[in-house]
C-alpha cells in the first residue's frame, strides 16, 4: 500500500511520536474563513507560510522551565498584506515535556499603525494516529451544540453519551469544556488534550470516499487518523492595535486503564 501522508509515513517507520503535529504544513488555520468567502484560502493563509526561529526567545515561565521549547514566528509580508492588509506578530511555542507531553502556546499580536482592528479565527489543526478509527471514541463534548459542515453548516445538539465513528465526519462543538478525551480502545491509551483561550473543538475524519479523493491521503489511511482541533470558530477574535490574544493547548498520552475514571464525561465538564 503506498503510504501518501505524513502521518502514515510516520507510522511506517515506527516512530515513537505517534502524536502527529504538521507544524509548518496543517498545524495552524489562522485567519481562517471557514466558509470559502472572501479573498483568503480557504484554510488560512498561515500554514502555508516561511516561518523563522527566535534563537533568543524569551524564558519559559518557572513553573513549565522543565520543557524543552523552541518558538517560531511568523509576521506580515507585504504579498500578505495584498490579500489581508493588517500587521501582526505570531509567536507559536512547541514545549515538550519530560514524559512526552506536549505544549502548544500560540500569541498574536495586533501592530497596525493605522489604528484599526482586525478579526480572525484559529485552530490547532491536530492529527492523532490511532489503532482503528471504528474503535475510538471522543469523550467531553456530550450534550453540546455542534455546526455538521457536512450540512452547509447547520447546527444540532450532540446526543450520543460518546462520539464514536462509522462514516465521515466534519463537525464543530461549541463551547466546549477544557479537556477533551480521545479513547483508543484497542491500543488501550488515551490522548488527553486541554485547552485555554479555544473554546470550540472540530472534529475531522474523512472516511474512505473522501480519502480516495485527496491528493495528500492515502485511501486507507482514514482507518488510523483522527483530527480534533482545539479552535475558535464560532466568535472570531478581535485586537485592537497593541493587543494581543493568547491560546494553548497541551496534550499527553496515557494508559486508557489510567483514565478510565478520571475522564469521566461529568467529570470532565465539573474539572473544566
Amino acid at each position: 500500500m503506498e503510504v501518501k501522508s505524513l502521518l502514515g509515513r510516520m507510522h511506517m517507520v515506527k516512530s515513537s511520536f505517534l502524536l502527529v503535529v504538521r507544524l509548518l504544513l496543517d498545524l495552524l488555520g489562522l485567519f481562517v474563513e471557514l466558509k470559502s468567502t472572501g479573498s483568503l484560502e480557504q484554510y488560512g493563509f498561515a500554514r502555508n507560510r516561511i516561518w523563522s526561529i527566535d534563537l533568543d526567545p524569551p524564558p519559559s515561565p518557572s513553573d513549565i522551565s522543565h520543557k524543552a521549547f523552541v518558538d517560531l514566528i511568523l509576521t506580515h509580508s507585504e504579498e500578505d498584506m495584498k490579500i489581508w492588509p493588517h500587521r501582526y506578530d505570531c509567536r507559536l511555542r512547541v514545549a515538550l515535556g519530560p514524559t512526552g507531553d506536549l505544549m502548544l502556546t500560540s500569541r498574536i499580536r495586533n501592530t497596525n499603525t493605522d489604528g484599526k482592528s482586525f478579526t480572525f479565527r484559529f485552530a490547532y489543526q491536530t492529527y492523532f494516529f490511532v489503532t482503528d478509527i471504528s474503535e475510538v471514541r471522543v469523550e467531553g463534548l456530550e450534550t453540546l451544540d455542534y455546526l455538521d459542515n457536512l450540512k452547509n453548516g447547520e447546527r444540532f445538539t450532540e446526543q450520543e453519551d460518546a462520539i464514536t465513528f462509522e462514516s465521515e465526519v466534519d463537525k464543530v462543538y461549541l463551547s466546549t469544556p477544557t479537556k477533551i478525551a480521545i479513547l483508543d480502545h484497542e491500543r488501550k491509551r488515551t490522548f488527553e488534550l486541554r485547552k485555554d483561550g479555544l473554546p470550540d473543538a472540530v472534529v475531522w475524519n474523512p472516511w474512505d470516499k473522501k480519502a480516495k479523493s485527496m491528493a495528500d491521503f492515502g485511501d486507507n489511511e482514514y482507518m488510523h487518523m483522527l483530527c480534533v482541533e482545539a479552535a475558535c470558530v464560532e466568535e472570531p477574535i478581535t485586537l485592537k492595535p497593541g493587543e494581543e490574544w493568547k491560546g494553548r493547548q497541551e496534550i499527553s498520552a496515557v494508559p486508557s486503564s489510567y483514565c478510565s475514571e478520571q475522564l469521566d464525561p461529568l467529570r470532565l465538564l465539573l474539572r473544566g
